[in-house]
């Protein structure tokens, strides 16, 4: 399906009204949403689920080939997430009386984070020799359907499900990045700060610090992309349920995020 076809889909009303909204799109849009999601990304990101292929098909002849593309499509895709978060969190920060004065120094906190994170990406892919992907141009409100910037409770539904995405998105990527071990260790000590942001928002919303069985935690049924997987409870083979149930087993072990999925979470936020 080429890119024209995508956007006609996407433009015909009829298949929100009649087969999914923008919001189910995170649950319903299947094959449609990853080819859309990665049509959107930024020129070079969507190659992510292009190159890895060729360059596995091409082992054998440069071994080092598939490393070298799997890190820094890693990286990309890695840099666009830490994008979204940076701009989420600046546009709610910039929103006034959006966040109320008792929260406004943590999430001052975490947009320092993530501002962070994105220097250091940006740098780590220049010093690999790759042009980092431009920002991308965001709507916050999934097409109209969100209103974060007006309704704080809105702002963390999103603000939760971005980082939980995050988290669930690091681990998926470090097999491509454990080949550097000095950008894996920079991205495990990301990964854990972007852990310690969502459990934060989680408690600020009244939720546990971690994940279970219930839709990550009072979140509507549009962030269900975000959680898929988490009912998990066979880890290497062994039934962590055995010990204290499904649920406990569940929480226990957090899941990862394929890129392809992270992908089609970002793309509906990327115009």
């Amino acid at each position: 399906m080429n890119l024209l076809k995508i956007l006609n889909k996407l433009s015909d009303d009829q298949f929100y009204t009649k087969q999914a909204s923008r919001l189910d799109a995170l649950t319903g849009m299947a094959d449609i949403g990853t080819k859309a999601a990665i049509a959107a990304l930024p020129l070079g990101l969507g190659s992510l689920f292009t190159t890895t292929a060729q360059a596995k098909n091409n082992a054998t002849t440069a071994p080092n080939a598939f490393a070298a593309g799997a890190l820094t499509d890693a990286l990309q895709l890695a840099l666009t997430l830490e994008y979204l978060e940076d701009e989420y969190y600046r546009m709610g920060l910039d929103a006034g009386g959006l966040i109320p004065s008792a929260d406004r120094t943590v999430f001052m906190q975490i947009a320092k984070h993530e501002t962070a994170h994105v220097a250091f990406l940006k740098a780590a892919l220049t010093s690999l020799g790759e042009t980092p992907v431009a920002k991308p141009t965001f709507d916050f409100t999934a097409g109209g359907n969100f209103n974060p910037f007006t309704d704080y409770n809105q702002f963390l539904i999103l603000a939760q499900a971005f980082e939980d995405t995050g988290v669930r998105a690091y681990k998926g990527q470090a097999g491509n990045v454990m080949g550097n071990k000095q950008i894996l260790q920079a991205a495990l000590q990301i990964h854990s700060v972007e852990a310690r942001h969502a459990s934060q928002i989680r408690r600020m919303r009244n939720n546990k610090g971690w994940i279970e069985l219930d839709n990550g935690g009072n979140m509507p049924a549009a962030t269900n992309a975000v959680y898929a997987g988490e009912e998990n409870i066979t880890q290497a083979g062994f039934n962590t349920a055995n010990a204290f149930g499904a649920a406990a087993g569940s929480a226990a072990y957090d899941e990862v995020l394929s890129g392809s999925d992270a992908a089609t979470i970002a793309g509906l936020f990327i115009v």
